[in-house]
């Protein structure tokens, strides 16, 4: 029989980009598997600011099989049943998407299961207050094994929490494969930022580096892609969305500026990704060690300008982009230039190393892999503590 797995994370139609990453790895990780998929099953986690919108998931993916409604305490006993019923637990962890101090109703949860968990960690703080080093410590230490995505990710954890290397698995965040995705050529050069819109993005920067570009021809148009993240919609409004429209009429570069306000089903998401000369990430934060969009752009082979944020700095070490310090929008023009006059490089031909590796089939495979070896490990475990 197939391994089953339950999965607990926001999921479809939920807008996040941690909704997105599970479906991803829940469809490959039971693909190709007769009863895989049907014996599976997603715990979603549903606040009230995301019921609405998104993207459906085709038939491929798991089912839901409990809702776990976040916006009060008390609910991880039920979602502690429902992923009972599965071999292995695949947990997405990070900070405000569980109730509690620093998400602590998750600690509970994983101390009622009977099934190894696998918890991925998307965020890994440097510098983590009292009550997120101690979730994240006792996090680790319940759990049969924890993945990160990056090295620095491992580092932090190693040398910053009281956590046990032993249990530490990094596996890179997947990608989709945009190869078979034409890419559409255009008379002006295109840059590219996308994802759920709200102050940390950066994309103020990247409008003042672009009205440092009017020099060039034909001059460059950049498409700023994706909805207002949920939780910044329902506290503010789009007034982040409002300011960037109006530093754009400051800076003269209204019409080189593209607004897509839509959550993009995957197709138009791989035309424009296939269609960019660059994709720019202006982060502001210099805590992120794991970024999808990054993974994205670097897999479809599309020349990466970011700041030096940790994901990118490990990631783009090795040429698949350029490098610039945060809220340096001089930097990053200069940067943009460079990759736009010399379109193979870093980018289109050198691609990144191991790029395969990145795909979503080999991802999956090593969850499968670390999946396997927790359920041998917890048999042999069984049959040694059997009296002869």
């Amino acid at each position: 029989m197939p391994t089953t797995y339950g999965f607990l994370s926001t999921y479809p139609p939920t807008q996040c980009g941690l909704a997105t990453f599970n479906a991803a790895l829940a469809i490959h990780l039971t693909a190709g598997k007769p009863g895989a998929a049907m014996g599976s099953g997603v715990v979603r986690l549903l606040a009230k600011d995301n019921t609405s919108g998104g993207i459906a998931l085709d038939g491929a993916a798991p089912r839901v099989v409990h809702t776990w409604h976040t916006d009060g305490p008390g609910g991880w006993p039920g979602a502690a049943d429902a992923l009972n019923r599965f071999d292995v637990a695949v947990i997405q962890h990070e900070y405000g998407i569980y109730p509690g101090d620093a998400g602590a109703e998750v600690l509970p949860l994983l101390r009622t299961l009977k099934i190894p968990a696998i918890v991925v960690l998307h965020t890994v703080l440097a510098h983590p207050d009292d009550l997120q080093r101690a979730a994240l410590e006792q996090i680790a230490d319940i759990a049969a094994a924890v993945v990160t995505m990056t090295d620095t990710a491992r580092r932090r954890l190693t040398t910053g929490y009281a956590v046990d290397p032993r249990k530490i698995t990094v596996i890179p965040h997947g990608t989709a494969s945009h190869d078979e995705v034409p890419r559409e050529d255009h008379d002006r050069p295109q840059l590219l930022s996308w994802g759920l819109l709200g102050p940390g993005k950066g994309i103020e920067w990247a409008l003042r580096a672009l009205a440092l570009l009017g020099d060039l021809r034909p001059a460059p148009v950049y498409t700023v892609a994706g909805r207002t993240h949920p939780k910044v919609l329902e506290q503010q409004g789009d007034v982040y969305r409002d300011s960037l429209k109006a530093l754009a009429a400051d800076l003269g570069v209204t019409d080189a500026v593209r607004w897509v306000d839509a959550y993009l089903e995957p197709a138009e998401l791989s035309r424009l990704i296939r269609s960019a000369d660059a994709v720019v990430l202006p982060y502001d934060s210099t805590e992120q060690v794991t970024s999808g969009v990054l993974i994205e752009a670097v897999g479809a082979g599309v020349p990466v300008v970011a700041t030096e944020f940790p994901h990118a700095v490990e990631l783009l070490a090795d040429g698949p982009g350029l490098l610039v310090p945060h809220q340096d929008p001089e930097a990053m023009a200069c940067a943009i230039r460079h990759v736009l006059a010399e379109p193979g490089l870093p980018g289109r031909v050198t691609g990144l190393a191991g790029g395969p590796t990145l795909r979503w089939p080999a991802v999956a495979a090593r969850y499968q892999a670390l999946a396997a070896r927790l359920l041998a490990e917890r048999a042999s475990l069984a049959t040694a503590t059997v009296p002869a």
